[in-house]
């Protein structure tokens, strides 16, 4: 293999180490934590909706994601899917 595929390889392996919609940051989420703490653990979402002081933020793809349900600003509920 060559240099160049070896560090493109070496690089994608490092971008998914580094992503932090995974079983460890989820294990993490508790009800009552603020958005300032779901972020500081996740980063930012990647969309959020919401109404009446009710929002929902989602990490990930339809794949693998995490989704948390605000009530004002503390966690009411969360789920995810395909984490590992």
């Amino acid at each position: 293999m060559s240099l160049r595929v070896v560090a493109l390889l070496a690089g994608c392996l490092l971008l998914a180490a580094c992503n932090k919609v995974n079983q460890d940051n989820y294990a993490q989420l508790k009800p009552g934590m603020s958005k300032v703490e779901v972020e500081n653990l996740l980063g930012k979402p990647a969309e959020c909706s919401g109404a009446l002081g009710i929002s929902s933020c989602t990490w990930g793809d339809e794949q693998r994601f995490i989704s948390v349900q605000y009530a004002g600003e503390q966690v009411l509920l969360f789920s995810g899917k395909g984490l590992q």
